[in-house]
């Protein structure tokens, strides 16, 4: 198991954070021709949120726990949402509160997703990272692409546009559906998602994204993104910044 790390405060207002995704906003069509990573684009997104169950059979069903962390919910500090009955709920988030939950206080980063590799529980994703995996030859990864108790892809940043909105999250968990699409996750073809559950669906994204991404469903199968992986040092200031997640691989 990684020594957990305790998330780092940075000091950014949420709500000044917030006038930054319109200032990022004039980015998204995809200027930035220094980036190193490619584009994946008009990519069906689903919302996922921290205590969902949304399949209480299914091995993969909850996000109490999240495949890097299984006490995702306690790193966390609850539910991402509203909880009642028992249930934990989405709910809409809007730029006053700089996308933050309205009913309790995070932990780590409310700007999260996921993508389908899965390099530490996946034996085919965990073979491959080491070759798929861009920055897989660069420090600290390189020193632990054979450690199954290290991910060379939690915490990292990826970049998303929907419409004119421009947002930035970490990926926390792996999915939808598959979990060694390699071809699609770090291809330079632009490569379809290989799976078809979820009309397709090449990621989820939290709560903070779907309201700062400008989603028309709350939880749904109808909105999509371009995205591409973004180095740290390349992350602007914004609400995604207020909390960053630090934690290592929790098992």
């Amino acid at each position: 198991m990684a020594p957990h790390t305790v998330t780092r405060l940075l000091g950014v207002v949420a709500v000044a954070g917030a006038a930054a995704v319109t200032g990022c906003a004039a980015d998204a069509a995809h200027a930035d021709d220094a980036a190193e990573y490619p584009w994946h684009t008009d990519i069906v997104a689903t919302t996922f949120w921290v205590g969902e169950i949304f399949d209480p059979t299914a091995e993969d069903g909850s996000q109490v726990m999240s495949t890097y962390d299984a006490n995702w919910i306690e790193s966390y500090g609850g539910c991402d949402g509203v909880s009642a009955d028992g249930d934990c709920r989405t709910e809409p988030r809007t730029a006053d509160t700089g996308y933050f939950p309205k009913n309790m206080t995070p932990r780590e980063n409310p700007f999260y997703l996921d993508l389908p590799f899965d390099d530490v529980n996946d034996e085919t994703a965990f073979a491959q990272r080491g070759e798929v995996i861009p920055w897989a030859d660069e420090s600290p990864y390189r020193e632990h692409v054979s450690d199954p108790a290290f991910s060379l892809m939690k915490n990292r940043w990826v970049r998303l546009s929907s419409g004119e909105n421009t947002c930035y999250g970490q990926i926390e968990d792996a999915g939808p559906a598959n979990y060694h699409d390699a071809d699609y996750v770090f291809g330079s073809d632009d490569r379809r998602p290989a799976d078809n559950e979820f009309d397709g669906a090449g990621l989820d994204v939290s709560p903070a994204l779907n309201g700062c991404l400008g989603f028309r469903e709350l939880d749904g199968l109808g909105d999509r993104v371009d995205w591409q992986f973004v180095d740290e040092d390349d992350v602007p200031p914004g609400p995604w910044r207020t909390i960053v997640t630090t934690s290592g691989v929790q098992q």
